[in-house]
């Protein structure tokens, strides 16, 4: 076992992003990861600035780009330099930052959606493959102890075959447009140069996707999607509906809004099979209720008894104390640390920890903000989720 934390280099994160530190507060939850460098912004000032103001790294390695740390820190001695690479830039920059990491050898925790395109999604995942490096997709609500007993639910065959889906993401946040005001978060998510061809889809939908596809194993097939921009002047979607077939033959429905007023973040998978449901709702993470046709409903509870193994591995304080977003988080980070100790350390991970979303679900992701954006446009139709 590694005796010392892994160093951690950021690109992106810099003042007034808002993932960056989540990112930042995530990875060092568990002792395991500390900060040691970072190219903060695309503004070489900027990013030395971020650094400086929010107490991140030493000034020498608070870099002017990301081209820059990398050719920087592979100068440092091994047991110096950063050992992988967190990037929390706006969509357009994943793949070529990505792609420039794993060239210079670095393992890399990417941001969703994983890429702009298709094309750069598969370019990335053939990157990944060659290179053998730990990659993971930051998709942080597989992380959460209650979606993974879900998970364990299905798997073991409780619920019986599934025959239904229903997965739901309403927010309410881009009800006005306030990127005409210089609002950070929404300028880029609004932009389909920095964005990709999606904005509700692509942010929130695309945890949609993931979620339901993590929880019960399934694959979508095919959809059918009705997206619609209501903000005017906004030129991508801010909502969208979409009907789903999974390969077992279950149907599904996925529904995502970024106009849905006064509605925060209240995320939501319903599973139904032969045998029982189960029912997930973000606003109450903790807690799991399960439906049965002859009895009671039942409500699991994270860290009480007759929860799966991997519910208690992946909680850290006793049951009644909440855990959360940032707690999802950082079950991502502490398994991606895991795996990249025993690797570092020619040993083998904890099975449990080899856990989180990878290149291939950043793929999965894509081609399903492809489809649904293809399906829309084509008035609906149906249209395969290829790959």
């Amino acid at each position: 076992m590694m005796q010392r934390k892994l160093r951690m280099g950021m690109v992106g994160g810099g003042k007034g992003a808002f993932i960056g530190n989540v990112h930042r507060m995530a990875a060092v939850l568990d002792g395991r990861i500390e900060l040691v460098c970072g190219a903060f912004s695309s503004d070489p000032a900027r990013s030395r600035e971020s650094g400086r103001d929010l107490y991140l790294v030493p000034e020498k390695r608070c870099y002017g780009s990301y081209a820059e740390m990398f050719a920087a820190e592979l100068k440092l001695p091994v047991g110096e330099r950063m050992d992988f690479v967190c990037i929390v830039t706006p969509n357009h920059l994943h793949a070529p930052v990505a792609l420039a990491a794993l060239a210079a050898g670095f393992p890399v925790v990417c941001d969703k959606p994983m890429t702009l395109t298709v094309e750069e999604a598969d370019t990335l995942r053939d990157a990944v493959r060659r290179s053998g490096l730990p990659f993971c997709l930051t998709h942080n609500y597989t992380g959460y102890p209650m979606v993974k007993q879900a998970r364990e639910l299905v798997r073991s065959g409780r619920l019986g075959a599934v025959r239904r889906v229903v997965v739901e993401y309403p927010q309410g946040w881009l009800a006005t447009r306030i990127e005409e005001g210089g609002q950070k978060q929404a300028s880029w998510r609004t932009d389909p140069k920095r964005s990709g061809a999606s904005c509700c889809m692509g942010d929130i939908g695309s945890h949609c996707e993931n979620l339901a596809e993590y929880v019960t194993g399934l694959k979508i097939q095919e959809l059918c999607s009705d997206l619609s921009t209501f903000v005017k002047g906004r030129e991508l979607e801010d909502d969208g509906n979409v009907l789903l077939r999974f390969d077992n033959g279950a149907r599904g429905v996925l529904f995502a809004s970024q106009i849905a007023v006064g509605e925060e973040n209240p995320l939501r998978i319903r599973v139904y099979g032969e045998k029982g449901g189960l029912d997930w709702r973000q606003e109450d993470p903790n807690s799991l209720v399960l439906m049965w046709p002859d009895r009671p409903r039942e409500i699991l509870r994270t860290g009480a008894p007759g929860t799966s193994p991997v519910v208690a591995y992946n909680s850290r304080i006793p049951a009644g104390h909440p855990e959360g977003f940032i707690e999802g988080f950082a079950n991502l980070y502490r398994n991606f640390a895991t795996v990249l100790a025993a690797r570092l350390a020619g040993t083998s991970p904890d099975p449990l920890a080899v856990d989180f979303p990878t290149v291939d679900d950043g793929v999965r992701g894509m081609k399903f903000i492809a489809a649904v954006v293809a399906s829309s446009q084509n008035g609906g139709r149906w249209t395969p989720l290829a790959g």
